[in-house]
């Protein structure tokens, strides 16, 4: 233990950083300013759309899509048990249905069991671009124009994934987080994007107490609006993005090359034309393994994997019995929720730490 910890998630800042906080102190204008508007033409060009609205957190950005679309009960929206409970929390909360269905061998939303899933309920897909890699949003936008949906993209852990050259969050309405855990954080905050410039105004309103100008009120909104030092934080990590990403890459490269001969270990995959940004670098455990021992195994080395997600949504005593969850029958996400764990793979290690996760990995298993 007397190596330092290896954690699965580590924010790094530098004086570009603390140079704009600095900037935003000293300058009193604490809200709505050039920070946020900044951040706002970076996001945009992070998802390649014409419009980004900043908010609180990836949460309300959720909800505010959701809201923005005009969904309400009576309506449907199909996607994932494989998420964070926000990803359903955001319908659930407008009394919007959610239907769950299982995902593919890549751990995102299964095209096919959406496209069985849907009925004349059915208002939008939510698919969710898991750890870091897009959902097959090629087949979702043509099951979406088929059938007159909308499409919401969770994509809290994919700042910058791509789908054949084109970004995630712009396929469909797209929501960020920039939570402290995420690829880019502002500790907390969220991002709404789109092409729909009418949609765009909307959520202006909606996240400024309903305000189109101060005092006066076009909706019933609320506040949810991003502070300048959140922003500040995110830019510089924006402005760095593709170097960001590159570092992951060539991280989750490495251990995959340490890895993809260990027994009892399935490393992930990437997919051609999606590219994969790492939020996690997540394996699959055979069966014979208990992942909870090896976490507990790994930590006492002093590495420390997470576990994104040790059940299902619907497993959960709030969503069990709610009358809007609907959940089909999921085997391959039941499997992924029992064999999981995500090694850490930030750009703050170096080839010797990845060494030591490989080791720790190992030596947990007992294949060493």
């Amino acid at each position: 233990m007397s190596e330092r910890p290896i954690t699965v998630a580590a924010p790094m800042f530098g004086t570009d950083v603390e140079e704009l906080v600095l900037g935003v102190v000293r300058s009193g204008r604490l809200a709505q300013g050039p920070m946020i508007e900044r951040f706002e033409a970076l996001c945009a060009q992070m998802a390649g759309t014409r419009h980004a609205v900043a908010v609180s957190n990836g949460t309300v950005s959720l909800e505010l899509a959701i809201e923005a679309l005009g969904l309400g009960p009576g309506d449907e929206i199909i996607t994932t048990p494989l998420t964070f409970a926000a990803t359903i929390n955001a319908a659930l909360r407008a009394g919007v249905a959610v239907r769950l269905v299982d995902v593919s061998d890549d751990f995102t939303i299964d095209p096919t069991c959406v496209a069985d899933a849907i009925t004349d309920a059915t208002a939008a897909i939510m698919p969710v671009h898991l750890y870091g890699l897009p959902a097959d949003m090629p087949a979702i936008i043509e099951l979406a124009r088929r059938h007159g949906l909308a499409v919401i993209e969770d994509a809290a852990q994919a700042h910058g994934a791509e789908v054949d050259g084109r970004r995630v969050g712009g396929f469909g309405v797209g929501s960020f987080s920039f939570y402290a855990t995420k690829n880019v954080t502002c500790g907390e905050g969220g991002v709404v994007t789109t092409d729909d410039d009418d949609l765009a105004r909307r959520l202006r309103v909606l996240r400024n107490q309903g305000m189109s100008e101060q005092y006066e009120y076009e909706l019933i909104g609320r506040n949810a609006r991003m502070t300048e030092l959140q922003a500040a934080i995110g830019i510089p990590q924006l402005e760095a993005l593709d170097g960001l990403i590159k570092r992951r890459t060539e991280n989750a490269s490495h251990l995959t090359s340490l890895l993809e001969e260990m027994p009892g270990v399935v490393v992930p995959r990437t997919v051609p034309g999606r590219r994969h940004v790492w939020h996690q670098f997540t394996v699959l455990l055979s069966e014979e393994h208990d992942r909870d021992r090896v976490v507990d195994q790994m930590r006492r080395q002093n590495v420390f994997p997470g576990v994104y997600y040790p059940k299902l949504l619907h497993e959960y005593a709030a969503y069990a019995e709610h009358p809007l969850v609907h959940a089909d029958d999921v085997p391959t996400a039941a499997s992924v929720t029992r064999r999981c764990m995500s090694l850490p793979v930030h750009g703050g290690l170096d080839v010797a730490d990845l060494g030591r996760v490989a080791t720790a990995l190992a030596a947990a298993i007992g294949v060493c």
